[in-house]
Parts: C-alpha cells; sequence; structure tokens
C-alpha cells in the first residue's frame, strides 16, 4: 500500500437554489478551481476519477457521473460512481485513496455534486426518505428529521442532555462561518434565536438542521512521487476507516462498545450499546482511521474535526462515536466549550454543514477541501485573506492534524479519514 496526498481541491459556493448551472458546471467550477491551484498538474497526468451524488431523482438523469466526466474533458479514462447516502462523498474520498494506494493510478480525481433545487422541498424529504427501509418504515411516514428528532429525545432521556446544549451546536457553526466566505450562512445566532425558530421535528428546530442545497466539490489525490512534483504543500492521509450498520435501527442488535486505546471497558458497563443513542458504524470507522493513523488520544492527536453535523443532535452524538468524550457526556462537551475555535479541539470551524450546506453528493469532499486548506495553512488564501480562522498544531513536536467524518441515513455509512499537513 503506498502512500496517498491529497494535492488540491476546489469547490462552488453551496446554494439553496443555482438554477443558471447544470450538475455538469457546478463541478467543472470546482475541478478548474483544485487544477488553477497546482498549475505544475497537466490533465493528461490525471489517470482516472470517481464520482458521487446521491440520487438520481434530483437530476432526472441517470449516468449523471459519466456526463460530469466527459465534460471534464477525462473520457475514456477509468471512471466509477460511488453512492452511499449522505456518506456518499466521503466514501468518494475514500474511493480516491484506495485507487491511488493500490498503485492503479498516480492521480485520481475525486469530485461529486447535488442539485437538490430541482425538487420542491417536501419532494426532496420523500427522496431522502427512500434512504429509510421502504418495506417497513417509510410507509408508516418515516423521514430523516423525524429519525433524528427520536434519536435526539432517546439521548436527552438517557443522559440528560439538554435541548440548550443542542442549541450551542448551532449557535457554534454558525458563528464559525462568519471566518468562512464559504459558507451559506452567515448568522450570529443565540440559543435563545435556536429555539424560538420554527419547530421542525420535536426537539429540533429549523436552525438545528442543514439545509438541502447545490453544489459540487472536488479534491485531487496523487502518490508522493507525483505529489513531490507538482504540489508545494501537499497533505498526507494518514488513516482511513469505514463502517457500516444495519438501515433500520431496530435490527441492530446490543453488544459490547468498541473501545478505542485510550478507554477502558468500567467506562460502559451499564450502557445499553448503540442503543438509538450511538452511531455504531461511526465508532467502528473512528477506530479503524485512528488505527492506521496511530491515534492513540484523539484529544491530543487531533488539532481539528469536520463532522458530518446534517443535525446538531449527530454532532452530539459523533463526539462520542469519534471518542472526543465518553458516551452520554457529549452535551457537557459542547456546554465546556471544548469543540468551540479556541476549545480543545475545534470541530466544524468551516461552519459544517449547518452553515455551508448539505449537496450530499458533495459534502463529504467538501470537508476535505476545507480540511485541506486548513492543513496547508492557506485558508486565508482562498477566503481572500477575510477574516479567516488558520487553526495551529496543538503540538510542535508533530504536523498539524485533522479528521473528516461522513454520515449516511441513520448510521449505515460512516467514514473517517485522518490527513495530516506536510510543512
Amino acid at each position: 500500500m503506498r502512500p496517498v496526498y491529497m494535492i488540491s481541491g476546489g469547490i462552488t459556493k453551496f446554494t439553496k437554489a443555482n438554477p443558471r448551472q447544470s450538475f455538469r458546471l457546478m463541478v467543472k467550477e470546482s475541478f478548474d478551481y483544485a487544477m488553477h491551484d497546482v498549475p505544475k498538474l497537466r490533465h493528461d497526468m490525471i489517470d482516472g476519477s470517481v464520482v458521487s451524488y446521491f440520487s438520481d431523482h434530483f437530476t432526472r438523469q441517470l449516468m449523471a457521473g459519466i456526463m460530469a466526466t466527459d465534460f471534464l474533458g477525462l473520457c475514456p479514462k477509468p471512471n466509477k460512481r460511488v453512492e452511499g447516502g449522505g456518506a456518499t462523498g466521503g466514501l468518494c474520498f475514500q474511493a480516491a485513496w484506495e485507487a491511488v494506494a493500490s498503485g492503479r493510478m498516480n492521480v485520481c480525481a475525486a469530485y461529486g455534486f447535488e442539485t437538490m433545487s430541482h425538487v420542491n422541498t417536501w419532494k426532496g424529504n420523500e427522496f431522502i426518505a427512500l434512504a429509510s427501509d421502504t418495506n417497513f418504515d417509510y410507509p408508516v411516514g418515516g423521514f430523516y428529521s423525524g429519525y433524528y428528532a427520536m434519536m435526539a429525545v432517546r439521548h436527552m432521556y438517557e443522559f440528560g442532555t439538554t435541548v440548550e446544549q443542542m442549541a450551542m451546536v448551532s449557535v457554534k457553526n454558525h458563528k464559525n462561518a462568519l471566518h468562512n466566505t464559504w459558507a451559506q450562512k452567515h448568522l450570529d445566532l443565540t440559543v435563545e434565536d435556536v429555539r424560538k425558530a420554527p419547530m421542525v421535528a420535536y426537539p429540533l428546530t429549523l436552525l438545528d438542521i442543514c439545509t438541502m442545497s447545490d453544489g459540487a466539490a472536488c479534491c485531487l489525490l496523487a502518490s508522493e512521487e507525483v505529489a513531490a512534483k507538482v504540489c508545494a504543500r501537499p497533505v498526507k492521509i494518514i488513516g482511513v476507516g469505514c463502517g457500516t450498520d444495519a438501515m433500520r435501527m431496530a435490527d441492530r442488535p446490543h453488544g459490547n462498545v468498541i473501545l478505542l486505546k485510550h478507554e477502558e471497558p468500567s467506562w460502559y458497563k451499564n450502557l445499553k450499546y448503540p442503543g438509538v443513542h450511538s452511531f455504531r458504524a461511526g465508532r467502528m470507522a473512528t477506530k479503524l482511521a485512528y488505527e492506521q493513523a496511530g491515534i492513540e488520544q484523539p484529544l491530543e492527536d487531533l488539532d481539528f474535526v469536520e463532522l458530518h453535523d446534517a443535525y446538531t443532535s449527530s454532532e452530539i452524538q459523533t463526539y462520542e462515536d469519534m471518542g472526543l468524550c465518553r458516551y452520554g457526556e457529549g452535551g457537557k462537551f459542547i456546554e465546556s466549550g471544548a469543540p468551540a475555535l479556541k476549545g480543545k479541539i475545534p470541530v466544524n470551524p468551516s461552519g459544517g454543514l449547518i452553515a455551508c450546506g448539505h449537496p450530499v453528493g458533495a459534502t463529504g469532499l467538501m470537508q476535505a477541501v476545507f480540511a485541506f486548506w486548513q492543513l496547508q495553512g492557506a485558508v486565508a488564501q482562498h477566503n481572500n485573506g477575510d477574516g479567516a480562522i488558520q487553526i495551529k498544531p496543538k503540538k510542535k513536536s508533530r504536523p498539524l492534524r485533522g479528521a473528516i467524518h461522513s454520515h449516511a441515513g441513520t448510521g449505515t455509512y460512516v467514514t473517517v479519514s485522518i490527513m495530516e499537513s506536510t510543512q
């Protein structure tokens, strides 16, 4: 297995609706941005690509991936589509990593998109709900805000998590986005603002939930040899992990907590796991990525995390799955200020999905692009120097290091990838 580096990334600004651009043009815009950042990389040096988009329904076009690939001028080189719900972009990123790590390609482009504004919001929610079990959950009114509301209520019941703590996630992420010109929403909120917003599914309000969006993102991954030739500040991908679980939460068996290196079995003697409150797939993805990257104490060994905050409650759940705090302590973790920009470990310094938007096939790649810019020390460069926040490494003895986390369904696919600077 060869070392793999990210050498460039590009995104479009995610928007609620972008009717003037087709998905092909959005992908081209993100691809061109990435190529512009590595002028030594010639188009003919790209050996192949992976494309990700969640749903054929939004475009009313089957095989849209090959249309985007053709528009980029990458035919007849290898390409495949990756799809896995909300984790589609994260799976795409790891598929490109696999292509380079295996030696099959020296340079692989990973790009993803979604054009969710092509349908009304209610219809978009219906399409997303098709990513639940259509034989059991969907016919009785299952939809994702309802699923996450149920999980949030269970987390509150089991661990004493409060609606105010969930609102703190929204306040934090929107505040972080004030420093990110790429973010869709720039809001300076209070907990009271979040709680007073229209209720969608108790206890989640409109400001607890991300926005269906249009947008595209692109990552260029390369072998060590190529990265050294074309990129002055490549970023190394040092760990990848993926986890899965049954689509229906009712089908998930209970068992022992999958422990990370810094955890003790005694911590969770009385915990019913995974229950409705935790994502077993998220813990498995984390464990595999941490082991490959040599992460033993995540609060010390990581400098920031870009995670999938489709709901404020899911960010709290993911703190626990990623071992940033113990299971049951996610609410206290946000309340302590630990995941704030100046806290122990900044979480979603970009503003996350809640502030940037969630065009599903592009989202996991967007996280990789934002992490890449942080690890390059290039955040200001890509934000026109406009108040951008550049995170510094906690320890001078090691490079700056970050994690990205992509999540699907109610935790059916989850990916975690660890990246570090090479400066």
